[in-house]
């Protein structure tokens, strides 16, 4: 089950640098590693199931409740705002308790809040069950991504952007189940199925984390727990290993508590540059995306036809198109960078976004149908995955979660931006001059790759060792 080299020796680890060294000697997972790094990116496809179950079913549901375009835009907005707080919240958390404990309490979270929106009768309460998986979307992905950095070789960063092919993938399943809903005919309740599942998923993926995942050898090196450190590489990866003397200074010393005030490394060298890229990205992406590929259902039913079926599976379509693109992005992140495989992917998005703003409605099905495909393919293949992978990949463990969690924080901001703003620019001027205005989105996002050169696939330093001066003092908070 191991897919470390056979060692003939026990290696024996002194502080973070050696535990993530060792992980670094690794040129793939196999075995157990593989597996439980597929079930920390599973939570990832939680996140993006919650998200699709309320966009799959938007129609119904307005219909059904009564709502008002600015209630439609807060209920679609709540999740991502709601993270805009929890991201750095989890960031903190998970410097101070772990990685897994984290994840593991954001499962239950989400099933609380999934079962809350799915029984409301009125705003009110699927806007408190929105809210709860607000705060549990923000976490879980602001500890996933860092945990699946920890558990990543060097050779394999590339494999980070997958969570992009997933979140396609969870957002396809949960419009094919929201079709067999509908052959049910369940009605106008038919957004409460969707919504009401993924509440099973968060139960049954809270159950097999709970029982598999292995907390982060590298987090665990970082707290000075040197023992539970080289009891995790043994678990994970098989590596022949012991907890050595360590190194700088004592226990107490090494496993000082990393506060939200520690914060502001993340914002001076080395760690600027990188901090302002990874949140840009994240940004603009989330932006483009939330305001257009979120609402592909709707504007299916622009392309295609008011039929609910006909909408759903060219949204389907729509999808599936991520799903490849999603997968490549690991390739484009290896063979291009993640930098250059940005700017590819914002450049064709920005065209896309115009034309298809220009031309909307006018074009044949086949043609109009062509230009969605290509924004959701390079989006998914270039910007999309690589925000948050390069903040998973720029920093110490230590202060990774702060950063994954103000990146994700930038990220949701966008997405409140996306979600809230398209249906105010649709209603106003309409979706042609809605998606044109948009265009500006990439363009920022383009000019920023091109000003920061700024690259972990194309580093081969150790993050663990670079010096960097944290405040010193009492305890963090």
């Amino acid at each position: 089950m191991s897919d470390a080299p056979v060692a003939t020796s026990t290696t024996r680890i002194r502080n973070a640098a050696d535990a993530a060294g060792l992980i670094d000697t690794l040129t793939r997972l196999t075995g157990r590693a593989s597996w439980i790094w597929f079930l920390a990116l599973a939570g990832l496809f939680l996140d993006a199931y919650s998200n699709a179950a309320l966009g799959a079913g938007l129609s119904p549901m307005v219909k059904q409740l009564g709502l008002s375009p600015t209630e439609v835009g807060l209920l679609t907005a709540m999740a991502p705002a709601i993270a805009i707080l929890s991201n750095p919240f989890g960031g903190w958390l998970a410097a101070r308790i772990g990685r897994v404990k984290p994840l593991l309490m954001t499962k239950v979270v989400f099933a609380l809040g999934a079962l809350l929106t799915a029984a409301g009768s009125d705003f009110q309460t699927v806007f408190a069950g929105r809210a709860l998986v607000g705060i549990a979307y923000g976490i879980d992905f602001a500890v996933a991504m860092a945990l699946l950095a920890e558990y990543t070789p060097a050779s394999l960063k590339g494999r980070l952007n997958f969570w992009q092919g997933v979140w396609y993938t969870a957002t396809t399943t949960n419009l094919l189940l929201t079709l067999v809903f509908y052959r049910f005919d369940v009605g106008a309740d038919i957004w409460r199925w969707s919504v009401a599942s993924s509440a099973a998923f968060a139960l049954a993926l809270f159950l097999l984390q709970l029982t598999f995942l292995v907390e982060s050898p590298t987090w665990l090196a970082a707290k000075g727990r040197l023992r539970e450190s080289a009891a995790a590489l043994r678990r994970l990866y098989g590596f022949a290993v012991q907890e050595g003397p360590q190194e700088g200074g004592s226990e107490g010393e090494s496993a000082r508590q990393v506060g939200i005030r520690d914060a502001g490394v993340l914002f001076r060298p080395p760690y600027l540059p990188r901090t302002v890229l990874s949140t840009v990205i994240s940004l603009t992406q989330a932006m483009q995306y939330f305001a257009v590929g979120w609402y592909l259902p709707v504007i299916s039913l622009e392309l295609f036809g008011r039929e609910f079926e006909k909408a759903t599976l060219g949204s389907m379509v729509f999808n599936a198109v991520g799903i490849v693109g999603g997968c490549l992005s690991a390739y484009a992140g290896r063979r291009l960078g993640l930098r250059v495989s940005s700017m590819t992917g914002y450049a064709v998005v920005f065209a896309a976004l115009l034309v298809m703003g220009a031309t909307f409605k006018e074009l044949p099905v086949a043609l109009a149908a062509l230009l969605p495909a290509l924004f959701i393919f390079f989006h998914s293949a270039g910007p999309g995955p690589n925000g948050k992978s390069i903040a998973a990949l720029s920093y110490r463990s230590d202060i990774r979660t702060l950063g994954t969690g103000v990146t994700g924080m930038l990220g949701s901001l966008g997405s409140v931006a996306g979600l809230y703003l398209f249906p105010q620019l649709q209603a106003g001027i309409g979706v042609g001059a809605s998606l044109m205005v948009l265009s500006v989105v990439p363009l920022v996002g383009l000019f920023t790759c091109l000003a920061i050169r700024w690259d972990p696939t194309r580093i081969t330093i150790n993050l663990e060792q670079e010096d960097i001066a944290l405040p010193t003092g009492g305890p963090r908070g």
